[in-house]
C-alpha cells in the first residue's frame, strides 16, 4: 500500500505541486555537494593582537587551519597544518597568539588529544615542522578547560586517564608541551572555574544523591555556595571586573533562565538580564574582555530577539542591524583592541557572511561567504509556527517551505532534534534547505523537553519518551494536514541521536502516519542505552534517570521496555532507513543491529547504512555526501520527493562500501 502511494504521489508532485522552469517558479535542483561538500572557509576568528584572522578551509581535500595577515586577501594565506584524513572542526587561539589549539579523536570515538600549530608554520613549505602533541593518550578524553590570561603560553587542561569517570586538571605549557598536574579530582568535580587572574576559585561537584553543588576552592577544602537541584541549571560565564562575583545563567529562582551575578561570598545572586517579553531564556552573552561587563544578550523566541546591555555598544548594533535588516548579527571575535571585530550576518536563506567590523570607522570589510557558491535567491523561506498537541500544551516550531511552490499538499519531512535538551533555531540549516531544494516542506518540532523555553517546558518531559513528546510531534503533522498544506499520504521523518528515536518511535507507535522514516544513530533499546552510557557521563546520570527513567528500579525499566522501539517491530508498516557510525560512544552500533536484524527476520525490508570511520555523528564530506545521496533517493522513492539521480563514482562507490546486508547480521 505505502509503495503504490509513494508512485502516485510521485506523479501528483510532477505534475501539480511543480510548474515548469520556465514559469520561474521552482528553485532549481541544486548540487547535494553545495549543502554538504567541505565548506570554502568558515570559522574565522581574529588573534588576540588583532593581526591575524584564522580560519578552516580544505588543504588537499580536508578541511585544516589556515591563517593570513589581517587586511590581506584569501589567497595570501598558508595552511598551519596538514591533516590528510579526518577534517578538523574547531580551534582556539592561545591567549599569547604563538598557538593555535585544536583537538581530534579517533575516528568519532570522542576520546581527544590536543595539539598547538604555529600559526606562522606554512605546512606547504615545511612537512616536517608538524603540530606539537600536548597530549598523545588513547582511550582517555582530553578537555581544554580555560586558556590563562596572567601566562600567555599556559592553559589548563582536564584528563581522565587516571579515573575513566573524572578528569584531573593540569596545567599545559604550549610552548614546550610541559605538563604539570594541579588536582586530582577526588570530589567528583564536573566543571572547574577560573577567576580573572587564572586562580580555580570554584567547582562545581557532584553531591552522593546526584545532585549539584557550586563551592569556592580553599586550600585545604571546598567551601558550598549554592546547591543546584535535578532539575534546576547553573552555568558559570566568568568574573566581573572586580574578581568577586561570578556571571552565570540561571534558572534557580524563576521559570526562565535569565543571566545573574553571584556574590562569591555571601551566594546572593543579582538579576541582571532576563527575556524581556518573559517568554524565553536566554540564549546567548557577549562580553567585553577589557570591563568582563556583558554586552549584548541573545533571545531565540522566533526570529529571535538581542538585548544591549552596554551602552558603548548600542550605536554599534542599530548600526550593525540598519546594514542587514532581517538579519541575525553574531559578534564573533575580536583582538585586544575593541575597535576591531568579527561579525557575522545570517538568516535562513544567508548562510553567512562574515566581515571585520572597525567600530570607530563605521567600516565594513567582507571577508567570505559560507558556502558561497550556494545560490540565495533559491533557498526555502523559514516560519516560526506554533500548535497544540494532544494535552493542549503549545509546540512551538519552525517550518521551510520550497521556494516557489505553492503551500498546498506539500510532501513533508520531519526533522525532529537530537539531544532531546537542545532546541532548534530560526537561521540558515543547510540539511533543512536542503529537504525543501528537493521540494518537501520540513517541520522542525521544538517538542517538550526542548531547552530554551523555560523550566516547566523542560520537565515537562519527563518520562514521556515516545508518549507525550512523540505526541509533539505527531500533532504537529496533524495541524499541517488540517491546514491543508501538507499531503497526509506523503509524510516522512527523519533525525539523528534523540531525532533518530523519534523516527523509529514514529514508525512504531504511529505506523500509519509515515510513508517513509531515516533513523540515525538511534537509539532502540532505551534500557541498553541508559546501561552503557559513556562513562564520562557520571555527572548526568542521576539527571538522564530523572527525565528518562532509572533502568535499576522496576517501575523505570519497565517504562523503558514501554517505550523502547526495539519491542515493537512487528508494527513496522514504514519503509526504513537505518544509518549508523561503527565507533560510536553514546548510541552504540548494537542499537542499529539490533533493530535491522529484528526487520530482517521479520522478511521486512530495510536499507542499513554504515560507516566504519564514524562516531556520533558523521565527520567527514565523503560520507555525508554518501549518506545524502542515499536518503534523497529513499525519500524520493516513498514520498515523490526530488533527487539529484546522478552520483559521483567515488560517493557511489562510498555508498556500497557503508551499505550492509542485513542477512549478515
Amino acid at each position: 500500500m505505502k509503495i503504490s502511494r509513494a508512485f502516485l504521489a510521485l506523479s501528483f508532485l510532477l505534475t501539480t505541486c511543480f510548474p515548469s522552469l520556465a514559469d520561474d517558479m521552482v528553485a532549481p535542483l541544486l548540487d547535494r555537494e553545495l549543502f554538504f561538500g567541505a565548506p570554502e572557509i568558515s570559522r574565522a576568528q581574529l588573534s588576540p593582537d588583532g593581526r591575524y584572522i584564522a580560519f578552516l578551509s580544505p588543504y588537499n581535500g580536508v578541511s585544516n587551519i589556515w591563517v593570513k595577515k589581517r587586511g590581506t586577501s584569501q589567497d595570501q594565506a598558508w595552511p598551519v597544518t596538514a591533516e590528510a584524513i579526518r577534517p578538523l572542526h574547531g580551534y582556539k587561539w592561545s591567549p599569547d597568539g604563538r598557538s593555535l589549539l585544536f583537538s581530534k579523536d579517533h575516528d568519532g570515538d570522542e576520546n581527544y588529544n590536543l595539539y598547538s600549530a604555529d600559526p606562522t608554520t606554512d605546512m606547504s613549505n615545511a612537512a616536517d615542522d608538524a603540530p606539537r602533541r600536548l597530549t598523545n593518550l588513547r582511550g582517555v578524553q582530553t578537555r581544554l578547560l580555560h586558556l590563562s590570561r596572567a601566562e600567555a603560553n599556559i592553559v589548563f587542561i582536564g584528563l581522565n586517564d587516571r579515573d575513566q569517570i573524572w578528569h584531573d586538571l593540569y596545567k599545559v605549557d604550549t610552548s614546550s608541551g610541559e605538563r604539570t598536574l594541579i588536582m586530582e579530582n577526588r570530589e567528583k568535580i564536573a566543571e572547574y572555574i577560573f577567576d580573572n587572574s587564572d586562580v580555580l576559585r570554584a567547582v562545581i561537584k557532584m553531591t552522593p544523591d546526584g545532585r549539584k553543588e557550586l563551592a569556592e576552592v580553599h586550600p585545604d577544602r571546598l567551601r558550598t555556595i549554592v546547591a543546584i537541584d535535578l532539575d534546576e541549571k547553573f552555568s558559570p560565564l566568568g568574573f566581573d571586573k572586580e574578581n568577586t562575583s561570578l556571571y552565570a545563567t540561571s534558572n534557580r529562582k524563576q521559570d526562565l533562565e535569565a543571566l545573574v551575578l553571584l556574590n562569591m561570598a555571601s551566594g546572593k545572586e543579582r538579576l541582571v538580564q532576563a527575556d524581556p517579553d518573559g517568554r524565553v531564556d536566554i540564549s546567548s552573552v557577549v562580553f567585553d574582555k577589557e570591563s568582563h561587563l556583558p554586552i549584548i544578550a541573545r533571545f531565540d523566541d522566533g526570529t529571535g530577539r538581542d538585548v544591549v546591555l552596554n551602552e558603548d555598544y548600542r550605536i554599534d548594533d542599530q548600526w550593525l542591524k540598519n546594514q542587514f535588516p532581517g538579519q541575525s548579527i553574531t559578534w564573533r571575535s575580536f583582538g585586544e583592541s575593541k575597535d576591531i571585530w568579527l561579525i557575522d550576518a545570517s538568516s535562513d536563506t544567508e548562510p553567512g557572511e562574515t566581515y571585520l567590523f572597525e567600530r570607530s570607522q563605521n567600516k565594513l570589510s567582507l571577508q567570505y561567504r559560507f558556502r558561497g557558491d550556494l545560490p540565495r535567491d533559491v533557498l526555502g523561506s523559514m516560519v516560526p509556527l506554533t500548535y497544540l498537541s494532544s494535552d493542549g500544551l503549545e509546540i512551538p516550531a519552525l517550518i521551510t517551505f520550497p521556494k516557489g511552490v505553492q503551500r498546498k499538499g506539500l510532501p513533508l519531512i520531519v526533522s525532529p532534534h537530537g539531544g532531546p535538551w537542545a532546541r532548534d533555531r530560526w537561521g540558515y540549516n543547510g540539511e533543512v534547505q536542503f529537504f525543501a531544494n528537493r521540494g518537501y516542506a520540513v517541520l522542525q518540532p521544538n517538542f517538550r523537553g526542548s531547552t530554551g523555553y523555560g523550566k516547566k517546558y523542560l520537565l515537562a518531559a519527563n518520562q514521556q519518551w515516545g508518549e507525550l513528546m512523540q505526541d509533539d510531534i505527531t500533532w504537529g503533522v496533524k495541524h499541517l494536514v488540517e491546514q491543508g498544506i501538507v499531503d497526509p499520504d506523503r509524510v516522512g521523518i527523519f533525525g539523528g541521536s534523540y531525532g533518530g528515536y523519534a523516527s523509529l518511535a514514529g514508525a512504531t507507535f504511529t505506523p500509519e502516519l509515515y510513508s517513509a522514516a531515516v533513523a540515525f544513530m538511534a537509539p532502540s533499546n532505551l534500557v541498553r542505552s541508559l546501561e552503557s552510557i559513556p562513562t564520562y557521563w557520571e555527572s548526568e546520570r542521576k539527571i538522564m534517570y530523572s527525565r528518562i527513567a532509572d533502568p535499576n528500579t522496576k517501575e523505570g525499566r519497565a517504562l523503558l521496555e514501554r517505550q523502547s522501539p526495539i519491542n515493537y517491530v512487528d508494527r513496522i508498516l514504514t519503509p526504513l532507513m537505518i544509518v549508523q557510525g561503527a565507533n560510536d560512544p553514546r548510541n552504540l552500533q548494537r542499537e542499529s543491529d539490533s533493530i535491522v536484524r529484528a526487520l530482517h527476520q521479520r522478511e521486512f525490508p530495510v536499507v542499513y547504512l554504515l560507516a566504519d570511520d564514524e562516531g556520533h555523528g558523521f565527520s567527514r564530506p565523503l560520507n555525508n555526501l554518501a549518506f545524502y545521496a542515499s536518503t534523497e533517493k529513499f525519500l524520493a522513492q516513498h514520498l515523490g520527493g526530488r533527487y539529484q539521480a546522478e552520483v559521483r563514482p567515488e560517493i557511489q562507490k562510498r555508498i556500497e562500501q557503508m551499505t550492509v546486508d542485513p542477512a549478515q547480521l
